[in-house]
C-alpha cells in the first residue's frame, strides 16, 4: 500500500491528514484512544513535547552564514511576511480585542500571517527566482516559530507572557540552533528527523480537536486563507516590484503562505497562559483551512504573475528589437520563446 505517496498528493497532507482524520476519531469517537498507558499519552497527550522537539530539529537546519548571504531581499520578504503579519495582528487585536471578528481571533490570525509555509516558498522560489531567492528564505522561516506570535500577542495584551515561560518555549530552538551549527552530524541528524514528528504532532493536536468546530471554522479559515495571500503575498510582490525590478516579481507572492506548523502556534501559547485554551481548538482548525487554501492558491498566483511578467518581457525585446536599426534581427524569436519560459 502506498499510503504516504496517497497522503502527500493532499495539500500538506502528512500533517493535514493525519489531524483530520484524528478528528474523525475525536468527534465520534472521543473514548477510543483515552484508555490510558503509553497508547494515550503519544496518540492523545504528546503534542506538547513532539512539538518542542519538531522545533528544535527545525532550529537546527538554520545555518549562520545563511542567514546573511541574500540580505537585502530577505529582509524586503521578512517585512512583508512577519513585519506586516505582527503589525496586522497587533490591529486586529487593539480594534477587535480577544474575541476577534466574526469567530476569527488573534490568535489564528498572528500565527497564519507570520509562518510561511518554507517547503512551498523553496520549490516557487527555485522555479521562478534564483539562488538568492532561495538564500533569502532564511529570514522569512524565522517566522516558523511560536516566537513572533508570543511576542505580538504579549504586546496587545491579549495574554501574559512571563520573561521564564518565554524562555521555556524558546529553549528547545536555541539548543537545536546551536547543535546544528556546532556538529554537522547533529545537525543532520536533527534535521532529518523533522519529517518523522509531523504526523504525529498532528494526530495528537487532532486528537483534541472535534469536527464541529472545524466546519463552524469553515468560511473563517477561508477567509483567514485570503487574508494571508492578500496581504503577505501582495507586499512580496509590491517589495519585488520596487526593490528588485530585474526579478521577476512573483518570487515575492511565494511568501503568501501559511505553514503547517503554524497549526500547533495556539497551543503553544496556551502552554505560557492557560487563559486562552478555550480558544485554541477553533484557531486551529482555521489556520488548517487556511493552511490548505493556501498552498492550493498561492502557487497559482505565483504563476500567473510569472507568465504575465515573462509575456511583457518578451513583448519589450520584440519591440527593442524592431525600434533599433542596429539590434542583431536573427533570433527575435528565441529571444521571445526564451523570457517567456
Amino acid at each position: 500500500m502506498r499510503i504516504m505517496k496517497t497522503m502527500q498528493k493532499v495539500p500538506g497532507g502528512m500533517m493535514v491528514v493525519p489531524l483530520l482524520i484524528a478528528a474523525c476519531l475525536n468527534t465520534f469517537w472521543p473514548g477510543l484512544l483515552r484508555i490510558g498507558g503509553f497508547t494515550e499519552q503519544l496518540f492523545v497527550k504528546a503534542a506538547a513535547p513532539l512539538i518542542a522537539l519538531y522545533l528544535l530539529s527545525a532550529c537546527a537546519g538554520i545555518s549562520v552564514r545563511q542567514v546573511g548571504l541574500p540580505l537585502k531581499k530577505g529582509m524586503v520578504l521578512f517585512l512583508a511576511k512577519i513585519g506586516s503579519g505582527v503589525a496586522f495582528g497587533l490591529a486586529f487585536a487593539h480594534f477587535f480585542g480577544a474575541a476577534g471578528f466574526w469567530g476569527l481571533t488573534p490568535l489564528a490570525v498572528i500565527p497564519a500571517l507570520t509562518a510561511v509555509n518554507g517547503g512551498l516558498y523553496g520549490g516557487l522560489a527555485g522555479e521562478v527566482g534564483d539562488r538568492s531567492d532561495m538564500g533569502a528564505m532564511a529570514l522569512v522561516l524565522l517566522g516558523d516559530s511560536p516566537f513572533f506570535t508570543l511576542a505580538a500577542l504579549g504586546a496587545s495584551g491579549m495574554v501574559t507572557v512571563s520573561y521564564t515561560a518565554l524562555i521555556a518555549v524558546i529553549l528547545p530552538m536555541f539548543v537545536g540552533f546551536v547543535l546544528g551549527n556546532l556538529d554537522e552530524d547533529w545537525k543532520k541528524l536533527l534535521t532529518s528527523a523533522q519529517a518523522f514528528l509531523v504526523p504525529f504532532f498532528a494526530w495528537a493536536l487532532g486528537a483534541n480537536m472535534n469536527l464541529k468546530q472545524l466546519v463552524e471554522a469553515g468560511p473563517q479559515g477561508i477567509l483567514l486563507g485570503v487574508m494571508v495571500l492578500a496581504i503577505s503575498g501582495g507586499l512580496g510582490y509590491l517589495g519585488y516590484r520596487l526593490f528588485f525590478r530585474s526579478a521577476s516579481p512573483a518570487v515575492g507572492i511565494a511568501v503568501g503562505s501559511t505553514a503547517g506548523l503554524s497549526v500547533a502556534f495556539p497551543a503553544a501559547v496556551a502552554q505560557i497562559d492557560p487563559s486562552v485554551a478555550a480558544l485554541v481548538p477553533a484557531a486551529s482548525a482555521q489556520i488548517s483551512s487556511a493552511v490548505i487554501f493556501t498552498v492550493i492558491f498561492c502557487p497559482l498566483a505565483v504563476s500567473l504573475v510569472h507568465k504575465m511578467h515573462a509575456k511583457s518581457l518578451a513583448k519589450a525585446a520584440v519591440q527593442a528589437n524592431a525600434e533599433s536599426p542596429e539590434a542583431d534581427t536573427a533570433y527575435p524569436p528565441k529571444v521571445a520563446v526564451s523570457a517567456a519560459r
